[in-house]
């Protein structure tokens, strides 16, 4: 755990920042859309995460951001992939989800949209932290594309992986579900190279007859699982339930060398976080349960820090 204690405080005041601005919206009845993009935005905002502000460096020392929204009622869903020039990309994925008859924008092309519902782009500058540069120098020293397995990551239940990937998945109080995931991708990845977070089905899914999920990680191996779509799936034909359904899915991660994290919200409220790496930045707060429980090493779900 090569975690210092003023970064664990920062994780942990993330973490809480990111609960307040979802729990906000909830608790004043909105819906768990809104409140999926309040969370995911300010985990965008802050540096200490990997998405928005705190992205990590292609091979060629650009930042290229994806995110993805779903909406568990109605299964509409928005996402953006590779845009460099966007400040929240979970933003620009609730527009594509809202304005156009499309699930996934890439690129320029998702920039252009972006620009014409009055989203404006930001400089390069904005992205750079001097620990991703780091980060990126020791990864081309070693020749790796790193998932910053020494840092935790994390997902109104959370998510941001140290592997670079921050989500959030709500329940609202009409029992609607919703679950969005942005990340900056992987230390050191080839341009142009997209994981499990944009794409509906592998990092990000929901859908109110099961539950809210978000992953993160190796995101080519939650791909080729289908690992958020098989979460459903379990839960919906064979009845598992949604704690239960993680940890199967997570085994199939691992089973092809795949690391991560997975958190999930059904639609009774249970939720689950289990992760197969040394940490994951996690938190919960809830109408039964007030009081934001934010967690980075452990194994249960959501223990009080």
């Amino acid at each position: 755990q090569n975690t210092s204690p003023e970064e664990l405080a920062d994780y942990h005041k993330g973490l809480e920042e990111s609960l307040k601005a979802g729990w906000q919206v909830l608790s004043s009845g909105g819906s768990a859309v809104d409140a999926v993009v309040a969370a995911i935005k300010s985990m965008e905002d802050n540096p200490v995460f990997n998405a928005g502000k705190g992205a990590v460096f292609t091979s060629e020392g650009k930042n290229e951001l994806d995110a993805a929204i779903m909406d568990g009622k109605t299964l509409d869903a928005g996402a953006v992939a590779g845009v460099e020039h966007i400040k929240n990309p979970i933003e620009a994925a609730y527009l594509v989800m809202k304005d156009t008859p499309h699930v996934l924008l890439a690129s320029v092309g998702a920039e252009k949209f972006a620009v014409s519902k009055g989203i404006p782009l930001t400089g390069e500058e904005y992205f750079v932290i001097a620990k991703r540069h780091e980060q990126l120098k020791a990864a081309k020293t070693h020749n790796k594309i790193s998932l910053d397995h020494d840092n935790p990551d994390p997902t109104l239940a959370f998510n941001d992986n140290k592997y670079g990937t921050v989500g959030a998945v709500a329940l609202d109080v009409n029992g609607n579900l919703a679950a969005g995931t942005s990340t900056g991708g992987m230390t050191n990845k080839l341009p142009g190279r997209v994981g499990d977070s944009p794409i509906i089905g592998a990092g990000t899914y929901a859908n109110n007859a099961t539950a809210a999920i978000s992953c993160t990680g190796t995101g080519e191996k939650f791909i080729t699982v289908g690992a958020a779509q098989n979460i459903h799936d379990r839960c919906r034909f064979l009845h598992e339930p949604v704690e239960e359904a993680i940890k199967d899915v997570l085994l199939e991660v691992q089973e092809i060398e795949g690391v991560g994290g997975i958190i999930a919200l059904d639609a009774k409220g249970n939720f689950g976080a289990f992760f197969n790496a040394k940490g994951m930045l996690r938190g919960t707060i809830g109408s039964s349960d007030p009081t934001f429980h934010t967690a980075v090493f452990g194994t249960d779900p959501f223990p009080e820090k």
